[in-house]
């Protein structure tokens, strides 16, 4: 058996994500394999991955959709022990009202 099949948990050596953990979703083909983080965990993005640039731990999950990911992640207790990060969900930002310019003489303000 080979040591990036699916599910298999890797660390990312190289490029922008270096230093993140992923999971294998696809055998390795042409010297890459798809991974995932996915994101709302690890933050790594789905997409395709050079071979050499990741390195297989001891660790695996069950591999699937995002979703599935998610959950394997959230039931597996990986997290605390590998000592993930867990980005925060972004809240929708409330739009305040601006003040209306007024009309007319403009008011100065008196210097204290």
């Amino acid at each position: 058996m080979s040591t990036l099949e699916p599910g298999r948990i890797v660390l990312k050596i190289a490029g922008r994500e270096a230093g993140k953990y992923a999971v294998v979703v696809s055998e390795a083909k042409d010297g890459f394999v798809e991974i995932s983080g996915p994101k709302s965990i690890t933050t790594v993005k789905r997409r395709k991955c050079s071979i050499f640039h990741i390195e297989p731990t001891e660790n695996s999950i069950k591999a699937g959709s995002d979703e599935v990911l998610e959950k394997e992640w959230k039931t597996s207790g990986l997290i605390e022990k590998l000592g993930i990060e867990v980005p925060q969900k972004r809240k929708a930002k409330e739009k305040k009202a601006k003040p209306q310019a007024k009309r007319g003489k403009e008011v100065k303000k008196a210097k204290l």
